[in-house]
């Protein structure tokens, strides 16, 4: 029986190797429902669902990656960009706090940055993630 932090290293991996959101959805569904309070699990679940096309379980799934990690610029990378994506308001208020914990930490700039690309290397015509990356980065 392979421990939760164990399948989760593995979908990384897995998504890491090119394996499409959609086939990765059920394995952190899974972690998910098992482990409602890993943040970390509900960051990536929010991120698939929003390779996805399904911005309404992913703007879900951020609110409590969010929730669980207030301080977490990713999880609120993903809530903004589902927040646009579902026309919410206060996307602007999200994308600030994502900028001062950005400016505080330069690896974690660089690793948000490099997890922009990947999204667009994903999904190409991504409009919401572009829009993000550009408030966060061509400032």
């Amino acid at each position: 029986m392979q421990t939760l932090e164990t399948r989760f290293e593995e979908g990384i991996a897995r998504y890491k190797a090119g394996d499409s959101a959609e086939s990765l959805l059920p394995t952190f569904k899974d972690i998910c429902q098992q482990a409602p309070k890993n943040s970390a699990a509900q960051t990536c679940l929010a991120w698939l669902y929003l390779l996805a096309d399904k911005p309404n379980a992913a703007y879900k799934a951020a609110q409590r990656a969010v929730k669980l990690a207030p301080t977490d610029p990713q999880a609120r990378v993903n809530l903004s960009i589902a927040m646009l994506e579902t026309g919410k308001s206060g996307v602007r208020a999200q994308v600030e706090q994502v900028g001062q914990v950005l400016y505080a930490v330069d690896e974690l700039k660089a690793e948000i940055a490099e997890n922009l690309e990947e999204g667009l290397r994903r999904k190409p015509d991504w409009k919401s993630l572009k829009r993000i990356q550009a408030w966060l980065f061509e400032s």
